[in-house]
């Protein structure tokens, strides 16, 4: 459970990250504390995408997967950041994507701030 609360708030810190970095990705809220609660939800209705919606995707899609040589996981993660952004919005969240590149660059900086977490954290020992 710890990991897992861990791993929403660093989540919640890349998608912070990406509005910062990416132009068209935007965070609304009156103050630092509603943006950040902003956050983790969003990054909680991330995880909740990629848990769910983007296995199917990638059933359906498998034949691009093969065909473009894996390339094609980079248009199911925008799209999956995409989605999470759509959601957000009619949730009102304040956290909105504008359109398909900025999700498309938004995906790449979460999925490297989730990468360079994975190698910092402690890898749990096996227990015998």
């Amino acid at each position: 459970m710890m990991r897992f609360l861990l791993r929403l708030v660093v989540t919640a810190l890349a998608l912070w990250l990406a509005t910062l970095i990416v132009g068209g990705i935007y965070l609304f809220g009156d103050s630092t504390m509603a943006k950040f609660f902003s956050l983790l939800l969003v990054a909680l209705i991330f995880t909740a995408v990629n848990t769910v919606v983007k296995p199917i995707v990638m059933l359906l899609g498998c034949a691009l997967y093969v065909l473009t040589l894996g390339l094609f996981g980079l248009v199911v993660n925008a799209l999956m950041f995409w989605l999470t952004g759509w959601v957000s919005e009619k949730l009102s969240l304040g956290f909105y994507v504008d359109g398909f590149w900025a999700a498309f660059w938004g995906a790449i900086i979460v999925w490297l701030a989730m990468w360079v977490m994975d190698l910092l954290a402690p890898k749990p020992q096996p227990q015998s």
